[in-house]
């Protein structure tokens, strides 16, 4: 089956961990998510979107201790305001799941039973260094200067009695799998990162805990609680029903997995493209089509990180720009894959040129003259005066953004529709429907010129629906149609040249983003 065959779309994201709120380097990932989403719904596919929160764990358990409340109190509070930013970014998700939800932990202990069961998970005793922050153990050898070769930081030496899984068992078959589906592991530098890291030997996973209680309890061993990698891992098919007693959820399952993407941070990659495929080949389980590995937003300083204290807090962007703007510039400026730089000079630059001068002022311009020329009404394009430009070039823009999209270089998807506003604004400079206004013999093709714009505008508005919640609605509005009937576009439809119905009264609005005076911006 092609990708464009398929029916279904299944998404996740990184299950975000609830020890504080998060940060634009969180919402770059999900809003790059929901884009997809989006997209997928564009195009008719029936789409299911995962987000949650990873919620156990010591780190937990240590901070709802200094904070004098239980670790499930503790992880709500932080919880609350994970949804409360997801709502005010439009995050479209039809699931967030918490591990500490009895659907997922049952999910959890069946899986790790099932595992010991078949006699891949064993116990025996660790000794060695572990890094809290990160939540993995380490060998000596693989330290760097004797820190942690994640994130950099001091690890402690720690013993004690745990349940192993045999990862290594399944290193030839994982690397064959690898070999064999070139675009399992994207983009191709992550690929090659994960292929040298398993050639090294992989090592068997520490997957349970004794020095904590906040966990999922072992089934058979009520000593011990399900570490990380099981717990937090199968989320992925714990909310769509994996081994659910109910027919309906198991359903659900059935039609959804394999997922088609995980979207995952570049340092959490070894997880989701080693331990995880591993336990789902224990499993029986068909591995995910992609696992996609994004950059990191970078500030001046390094790598925004909650524990360096370096994040830029959404809720302040979105307060000062709008959740438009601020989804823009995350799914434009960055390019996926790779490393992106965050300053709040670029959001507004972003902002003020794409969006103010070049897509703004189109919609604009446009409905001034039709306004001006037209009695506020859509005019009849006339054939014989249809230089075809318009048209042509939005049947080559659609299928761009649809392998754009396919291909997750979001960024490039939305170039792809900037071809077509940067054409519109060239178009009125080219045409001048101003000077064809004074000319009566030029009645016809004024009235085509202005058709073509709009049309144009129409189609822009509808391609911008998974990038941008508000602005599609107010583009369709201001010309005249029903932005509730944004809901009922399909991609195919958005090509189909002629849908403004000639005689539907516009009514030009506000701008749709006013220039943002930088000085100004930048100092408060």
């Amino acid at each position: 089956m092609t990708e464009t065959d398929r029916q279904t779309f299944y998404i996740t994201t990184p299950i975000y961990y609830a020890n504080s709120d998060l940060h634009i380097g969180h919402a770059y990932s999900t809003v790059a998510a929901d884009a997809l989403a989006r997209f997928n719904r564009l195009r008719g596919r029936r789409t299911f979107f995962l987000t949650g929160t990873d919620e156990h764990g010591s780190k937990n358990e240590e901070a709802a201790r200094a904070a004098g409340v239980h670790p499930q109190e503790f992880v709500d509070r932080v919880v609350a305001g994970i949804l409360r930013l997801w709502e005010r970014l439009e995050i479209s998700y039809d699931d967030f799941i918490r591990t500490t939800e009895p659907r997922h932990k049952r999910v959890v202990q069946e899986v790790f039973r099932r595992f010991h069961e078949q006699g891949d998970i064993y116990k025996s005793e660790y000794e060695g260094w572990y890094c809290t922050p990160c939540e993995t153990f380490w060998l000596e050898s693989r330290l760097v200067d004797g820190r942690c070769p994640d994130c950099g930081r001091e690890v402690s030496r720690l013993k004690e009695e745990s349940y192993f899984f045999r990862l290594s068992k399944y290193q030839d078959r994982l690397l064959r799998h690898i070999e064999e589906n070139p675009d399992f592991i994207q983009p191709p530098s992550r690929r090659n990162e994960m292929v040298s890291f398993i050639k090294q030997g992989l090592e068997d996973l520490c997957v349970s805990r004794t020095t904590f209680a906040w966990g999922v309890p072992v089934p058979f061993d009520p000593d011990h609680v399900v570490y990380v990698w099981i717990d937090a891992l199968t989320n992925y098919i714990s909310a769509i029903g994996y081994a659910s007693e109910d027919p309906e959820r198991r359903k659900l399952f059935e039609e959804f997995w394999p997922a088609d993407v995980h979207l995952v941070g570049k340092e959490i990659m070894r997880f989701h493209a080693i331990i995880w495929p591993i336990l789902l080949m224990a499993l029986g389980l068909p591995l995910p089509r992609r696992v996609f590995g994004h950059g990191w937003l970078v500030l001046d300083s390094g790598k925004m990180s909650k524990s360096k204290g370096n994040v830029i807090d959404p809720h302040v962007l979105i307060d000062k720009y709008g959740v438009d703007a601020v989804r823009y510039f995350l799914l434009r400026e960055i390019p996926f894959g790779a490393d992106g730089r965050y300053s709040e000079e670029a959001l507004v630059n972003r902002t003020n040129v794409d969006l103010a001068n070049d897509l703004g002022n189109l919609l604009y311009r446009t409905l001034t003259m039709v306004e001006k020329f037209s009695d506020a009404t859509v005019p009849s394009p006339v054939a014989d005066q249809d230089d075809g430009l318009l048209r042509g070039l939005l049947a080559e823009v659609v299928p761009e953004v649809e392998r754009a999209m396919d291909d997750l270089q979001i960024p490039q998807a939305l170039e792809a529709v900037w071809r077509l506003v940067n054409q519109g604004n060239h178009y009125i400079e080219d045409n001048a429907p101003w000077s064809l206004a004074k000319d009566p013999g030029s009645r016809a093709r004024l009235d085509t010129v202005l058709y073509n714009l709009l049309e144009t505008l129409r189609a822009v508005g509808a391609l911008l629906l998974p990038f941008l919640p508000h602005t599609p609605r107010r583009i369709w509005d201001q010309l005249g149609l029903d932005p509730g009937a944004l809901e009922a576009v399909r991609l195919d439809d958005i090509a189909r040249w002629g849908q403004l119905r000639p005689g539907t009264r516009v009514r030009k609005g506000r701008p749709l983003f006013p220039r943002i005076d930088p000085k100004e911006a930048l100092e408060t």
